[in-house]
């Protein structure tokens, strides 16, 4: 079966399970003491930190592992926060990062603190200069990932850092995502990672502290690890998380330039393969394995579960597989349509040939679906007097009221493409939705279908009301 999900983890490298087989019998004992058994399991610990801090690129007394990446992200945040709180309780973070950095993000506002969320464009990348212009005399810390989970694109990290050192503010990288293809470049201050990303196992992450960076370690202190971990080492785990990082740096160029073209053949062939769909990301910008793309007129989750009986194995950020009804935050960042989300992030040594049957199933299961919803099935509009249409009322002669609260994405947009028809051109349609996720997908859909998004407003009855006029 298929395992196109590499962003949320990926399986255990061969040098990964090598690695850690033969370090359970040499690095079971607590590096701490001066036995036999401590020396060695201390060598094991020394040699995995220097490894991995020569593919961070920082000093192995800078580096800490830590239990994961997301307490990496925690720590480091938490402690430069505490380091520099003399200097303020600013904090300023992307509108894209990982909900790790947005919950400490959150966490910092709850204890009276201020932060600065800043905005991407329509590809999902941060403009360094709107992340410069937030900086401030009272800013203790920044945070921008160094490439972006949920659609691949890449971050202007080194102007970014620039940027935070030339105004005397460290910036902390989440570089979960791409620590494996290479070192982050720039003078960044703070860094994070996760060793299953890349290959290793699950339960180590990375935190590198520059020196001279003010840190100071939140809660009680512990003398492993530089007091910034506490707990005993996983050493086996630690040992196979550097071997690995080592492993797949060694091949990441070559990999790159093959899942690359991969990737590539993705974003070209869906659109042609698969009517009202809007593929997501910088185009050029972005990491190797990643493409992201939406599908109108599609639920999310009915469309994973299709495409996992098919026998592919991905992932979404649309509302629609969440009973939250919010769409992912990025794709929200980003403006972008929400519904009928996929992303497929292939991991290395993936297939070419299994790219190729993806795309022979994916317009299949997306015509099920779509099918399934009474959906419009070559990028038109339907009969509103068809089955499953929803309901919808005059209010004038040329305009139409679409009532769609209490029903999920993507209903909304199914509804109004049904009905768009019955008004003539210049005429009025009113979508009623308390959705979130119609706030993107309905001016999503007037753009790809050449009608106008005139705004939102309040409805007294409750939800929101989306307004569209008919072009053509």
């Amino acid at each position: 079966m298929p395992y196109f999900d590499a962003a949320s983890a990926v399986p255990l490298h061969p040098v990964a399970r090598q690695a850690l087989l033969a370090s359970l019998d040499e690095g079971w004992a607590d590096p701490a003491r001066l036995h036999r058994e401590g020396r060695r399991a201390r060598m094991l610990l020394d040699a995995a930190r220097e490894a991995a801090a020569d593919a961070v690129g920082c000093r192995p007394d800078e580096l800490t592992f830590t239990t994961s990446g997301t307490r990496a992200v925690h720590t480091g945040v938490a402690g430069a926060l505490a380091g520099r709180r003399r200097t303020g309780h600013h904090l300023i973070v992307s509108a894209v990062e990982h909900s790790c950095v947005l919950h400490a993000a959150e966490s910092h506002e709850a204890g009276g603190g201020e932060v600065t969320r800043v905005g991407v464009d329509r590809g999902g990348r941060v403009d360094a200069a709107a992340f410069a212009a937030a900086l401030r005399k009272d800013t203790a810390l920044a945070c921008l990932q160094s490439a972006n989970h949920e659609v691949g694109t890449l971050q202007p990290v080194a102007e970014t850092a620039e940027a935070c050192q030339e105004a005397g503010v460290p910036l902390l990288v989440d570089a979960a995502q791409s620590l494996g293809w290479g070192p982050v470049e720039g003078a960044w201050s703070l860094l994070a990672a996760s060793a299953h990303k890349w290959g290793g196992p699950a339960g180590v992450g990375l935190l590198a502290v520059r020196k001279g960076v003010r840190f100071s370690v939140p809660g009680p202190s512990d003398e492993r690890e530089s007091g910034r971990s506490p707990g005993f080492e996983d050493i086996p785990a630690v040992v196979a998380a550097a071997a690995s990082l080592r492993a797949v740096r060694a091949e990441a160029a070559a990999e790159a330039a093959r899942l690359r073209e991969l990737t590539e053949r993705i974003r070209a062939r869906v659109p042609e393969l698969v009517p009202d769909v809007e593929v997501v990301g910088d185009p050029v910008r972005r990491l190797p394995g990643i493409v992201t793309f939406s599908c109108l007129y599609v639920d999310g989750e009915a469309l994973l579960h299709e495409l996992d009986r098919a026998g592919f194995s991905v992932s979404s950020g649309s509302s629609c597989t969440s009973s939250t009804l919010v769409p992912s935050h990025v794709l929200k960042a980003m403006g972008v349509l929400s519904e009928g989300n996929v992303r497929v992030s292939l991991p290395p040594g993936a297939a070419g040939a299994d790219v190729e049957d993806f795309l022979d199933v994916l317009p299949g299961a997306v015509s099920r679906v779509r099918a399934q919803l009474g959906a419009p099935a070559g990028g038109g509009t339907v009969d509103a007097s068809a089955d499953g249409a929803g309901s919808a009322a005059s209010d004038e002669d040329a305009e139409l009221i679409v009532d769609t609260l209490g029903r999920r994405c993507p209903i909304p947009v199914i509804e109004l493409a049904k009905v768009i028809g019955d008004v003539p051109v210049g005429g009025l349609v009113r979508v009623l939705s308390d959705d979130e996720a119609a706030r993107l997908d309905v001016p999503a859909w007037c753009e790809m279908r050449g009608q106008t998004y005139l705004g939102e407003s309040p409805w007294p009855g409750g939800g929101t009301a989306y307004l569209v006029r008919r072009e053509q």
